[in-house]
């Protein structure tokens, strides 16, 4: 395979780059694969362009922004993964555009295509009542119930996105005076995270029961004994807010997701005072700025500000009593 050739390249970046030097994430690789593979499926079907056969010359800005057009209206892909699936391709070119001069101008040319503004949403998450509530509907005489339990209960103490939760292995958790979870983040990077003793108390007996008490095996598995999949995560949760809508229709009104545990969890250690930057430490953030997201959409938070530093106002009548009188008198005996 010639080396100034796109698919010298293309396999260059997935099978080195990525993994062995960016240290990308399983996730992050093959969100970036499965991008390109879109690509070429598109570039093959619109442009009739073989995929062995690409070269630099054949990722125009033209057929770059109609792939995207294409996610977007046939796909019905979000404003969000479409600029996903951008930022996936920016990052390769942005790989090529020091590596080869002869792919540096159309390297350019496709970096310059700009994200499109997605509508802001609200950030989705339980009361907590809503969480109260959940955790007593697992049975807990119940093993398979009890690694649910065990599972919803990590996923709002711990803060962990669904990834980290899944990755967990017995030696993940750390039983000394204060009991940590250790979570694998973003970026390979580490944190340790402490849980109520509460928590610790049901992790610590899910482990006693599944004999899962130390090694680099998997926490939390499926009935074939292999490590949970972000759907058997998101099928766990689904089911246990169904019973609580049907117990409590009042409660969980907006989509549950795997991420609202997480949101639920900065959310009420805000409302409960915590700073900012021990929130952002807790959930992974590189800057506090992402942090941010949780004091600008908690309305508790708001009302309490606003209340706190808001002077009240005073209106002050014009007219006194007296003089009110004086001027019905004035007009009724003039006019």
């Amino acid at each position: 395979m010639k080396k100034d050739t796109f698919s010298y390249y293309i396999t260059k970046y997935f099978a080195d780059y990525l993994s062995n030097q960016q240290g990308a994430s399983a996730n992050t690789v093959s969100s970036y694969r499965d991008t390109f593979v879109q690509l070429m499926e598109f570039l093959k079907k619109r442009y009739h362009l073989q995929p062995e056969k690409l070269s630099y010359n054949d990722f125009t800005v033209q057929r770059i922004e109609a792939f995207l057009n294409f996610l977007e209206t046939e796909r019905k892909v979000s404003v969000s993964t479409r600029n996903q699936r951008l930022a996936a391709i920016h990052a390769f070119f942005r790989f090529v555009q020091f590596r080869d001069p002869a792919g540096f101008a159309q390297s350019s040319s496709i970096m310059a295509i700009t994200y499109k503004k997605a509508p802001s949403k609200p950030v989705s998450y339980m009361s907590m009542e809503e969480i109260a509530f959940l955790l007593t509907i697992p049975d807990q005489r119940d093993d398979r119930q009890f690694r649910d339990l065990t599972i919803l209960v990590l996923l709002y103490e711990s803060g962990a996105r669904v990834q980290e939760l899944i990755d967990l292995t017995p030696d993940s958790i750390r039983f000394r005076d204060i009991v940590t979870v250790e979570l694998h983040g973003k970026g390979s990077k580490t944190r340790l995270v402490p849980i109520s003793p509460d928590a610790a108390r049901i992790v610590k007996e899910y482990m006693r029961r599944y004999r899962c008490q130390e090694g680099q095996c998997p926490l939390f598995v499926n009935r074939q004994g292999t490590k949970l999949t972000r759907a058997g995560i998101q099928y766990i949760i689904d089911k246990y807010i169904s019973i609580g809508k049907s117990q409590r229709p009042e409660l969980y009104q907006g989509h549950i997701s795997n991420h609202s545990f997480r949101h639920s969890k900065a959310m009420h250690l805000l409302e409960a005072g915590v700073n900012l930057i021990y929130i952002r430490d807790l959930l992974g953030h590189e800057s506090v700025t992402t942090t941010e997201i949780y004091a600008k959409a908690n309305p508790k938070t708001k009302e309490e500000q606003l209340i706190k530093y808001s002077q009240s106002i005073e209106t002050v009548p014009k007219y006194t009593s007296k003089n009110k009188e004086d001027l019905i008198s004035w007009l009724k005996n003039n006019f």
